[in-house]
């Protein structure tokens, strides 16, 4: 994880604080568009995580690229594509637990989406750091290191 030093450990936690603060704006506006769909029509809600989904990886990405990890040397449509696919996994998981959440526990379709982001924050939080916006080798470097 590249953690060497007390101020590698305090910069890892920092980096996780900041990514936290991206994505309760995440939540919120996926939320937001979530609950939006499903005040219109409840039976409707998997289409609301999908519109959330869209736009809150969207949003995640201009903050976390300009916010979060400010040393990726990636471009910002590498780094968009990416993170479409690296919240694809999260987006199943959510869209699994949602559904066994709904209609097998029958938990409220507003609470279910809040109990998902225990398991999809650490995932995701790890999965951008260490592969969407990961800092370029350079090209002198070999692929042993």
């Amino acid at each position: 994880m590249g953690i060497e030093s007390f101020a590698d450990f305090k910069a890892f936690v920092l980096q996780f604080i900041k990514f936290g603060l991206v994505g309760l704006s995440n939540t919120i506006l996926s939320l937001a568009i979530y609950y939006l769909v499903v005040w219109m029509n409840p039976a409707y809600y998997q289409v609301g995580n999908a519109l959330g989904w869209i736009f809150g990886v969207l949003n995640s990405v201009i903050w976390n690229k300009k916010f979060v990890f400010t040393d990726s040397s990636e471009r910002f449509i590498k780094i968009l594509g990416k993170s479409y696919l690296a919240y694809g996994g999260s987006f199943i998981l959510t869209l699994v637990l949602s559904y066994i959440q709904i209609e097998w526990i029958g938990i409220s379709p507003f609470l279910a989406p809040l109990f998902c982001l225990i398991f999809t924050i650490p995932i995701n939080f790890m999965v951008n750091k260490f592969w969407a916006f990961r800092k370029s080798k350079n090209k002198s470097q070999s692929f042993s290191e």
